[in-house]
């Protein structure tokens, strides 16, 4: 026994002469971590506020575009995947207010299941006005599709939709509109809305993602300085200024980001129709939502990291445009630097001289933290009260620090891969329109 007490008295001894040293050291490095990165977030996530308060108080002004005395013939692209949904969305284009002989439609079939093409193919011989093509392959993801439907598209303008979406009929009448303003429009956005936004707490949380960014950060950025970006679906570009740029990186993950980029660095517009609607499909399963998001903040940190020099260096951009830029692709910054406090808060916690727990000073800083970084949670309220779902708040709170936890740590993994130029792949999501036709 006193061989045992001798071994432990030795183990403390030397503990408290340089192990409890080191550890205080780490305390002191990780507590200051913590500060500076609470800061950071603190600073961050106030942004958000003065977004939602401008997205909230600003009065919308409504859009007085005219339409052009020449209308351009325009190619609708629907590049698919082994979804069915395209047809849904082709049926709706059929419907267009559009005159007929001004637009064509083209869907990219890179289906590796022959039931699927079949049908699309039978739905393409009763109606001749849409064509389909077909790679054999699908190689670069919808990028190589869309740069093959490029080759076989005639329109002056190419507007495109995801497999999932459900355009109204006058769509392409009112996107086409700003080109013919100015010749330097090369990009216009619509906005999405989501028809099973409140399925259920996955898709809650999903459509309030987007709607952040679509109904407060790119209105912010379009009324304060003409800036915005393409989204990938709802949109139309023009076709020369594509092809003169190279067409799309054949590849990329989030090929409209990476556009839209380009676009902006070269002096070109994008602009942001708020009252053009689209409605679409938003993830409902939790795999598909983490896969997702995953899959974005990886093509949007790759694409910016592919521009940040030459959008610096650029002289067709203010200082502020650049600023404003790199303001639109931090947005999954936050989410890093709420992992990164996490972590550092834990092991300020681990590392931290034995002492009683003071629980009130605990809960009381805790919730002072939790309240000075939520300015994204209070985004996404503004969001939901925008689109007239003010009675889904309360699921969106509760989706957030549920789903929203694990959606953090998959960002941070789709991050963590662009940074370190680790390949990421192409996920095929569930979609209700792919069950329905």
């Amino acid at each position: 026994m006193n061989n045992v007490k001798d071994i432990v008295d030795v183990f403390f001894i030397q503990y408290n002469t340089w192990g409890r040293l080191m550890l205080d050291y780490l305390h002191s490095v990780f507590n200051t971590a913590f500060t500076v990165l609470l800061i950071t977030t603190a600073s961050l996530s106030f942004l958000y506020l003065i977004l939602s308060a401008y997205s909230l108080l600003k009065k919308r002004e409504k859009s007085h575009l005219q339409t052009p005395e020449k209308l351009p013939f325009v190619t609708v692209q629907i590049p698919t995947y082994n979804e069915l949904a395209a047809l849904r969305c082709a049926k709706r284009c059929l419907e267009f207010d559009y005159p007929v002989d001004k637009y064509e439609i083209l869907i990219g079939d890179d289906s590796n299941t022959n039931e699927i093409s079949s049908k699309i193919d039978k739905f393409a011989e009763t109606n001749n006005k849409v064509k389909i093509f077909r790679r054999g392959a699908n190689s670069g993801y919808k990028s190589g599709n869309l740069n093959n439907l490029l080759k076989h598209s005639k329109g002056e303008i190419i507007v495109i939709f995801d497999s999932d979406f459900i355009p109204p009929k006058d769509f392409i009448s009112e996107i086409v509109k700003p080109f013919s303003n100015n010749p330097h429009v090369a990009g216009v956005q619509a906005k999405w809305n989501f028809i099973n936004a409140d399925q259920n707490l996955v898709s809650s949380l999903g459509s309030t993602i987007v709607e952040v960014f679509q109904r407060v950060t790119l209105p912010f950025m379009f009324h304060r300085k003409k800036l915005a970006f393409l989204c990938g679906s709802a949109e139309a570009v023009r076709k020369d200024i594509l092809i003169k740029l190279g067409g799309w990186e054949h590849g990329n993950l989030t090929e409209d980001i990476e556009y839209s980029l380009r676009l902006i660095k070269n002096g070109y517009k994008i602009v942001y129709l708020e009252d053009l609607k689209c409605d679409s499909e938003v993830p409902y399963i939790a795999k598909d939502l983490y896969r997702q998001q995953m899959r974005w903040a990886y093509g949007v940190v790759t694409s910016y990291k592919g521009h940040a020099k030459e959008l610096f260096q650029s002289s067709k951009l203010s200082l502020s445009d650049k600023i404003y830029t790199t303001l639109i692709c931090s947005g999954y910054l936050l989410t890093i630097l709420l992992a990164s406090l996490f972590i550092m808060g834990m092991l300020s916690v681990v590392t931290h001289p034995p002492s009683p727990i003071d629980i009130v000073r605990f809960f009381s800083e805790t919730a002072r933290n939790t309240i000075i970084t939520s300015g994204l949670v209070i985004a996404s309220a503004a969001a939901i009260a925008k689109s007239k779902r003010r009675g889904h708040i309360a699921k969106m709170l509760v989706s957030s620090f549920t789903y929203g936890l694990v959606v953090t740590y998959y960002v941070n993994i789709g991050i963590i891969k662009a940074i370190f130029k680790k390949p990421m792949e192409w996920y095929m999501l569930n979609k209700i329109g792919n069950i329905r036709q």
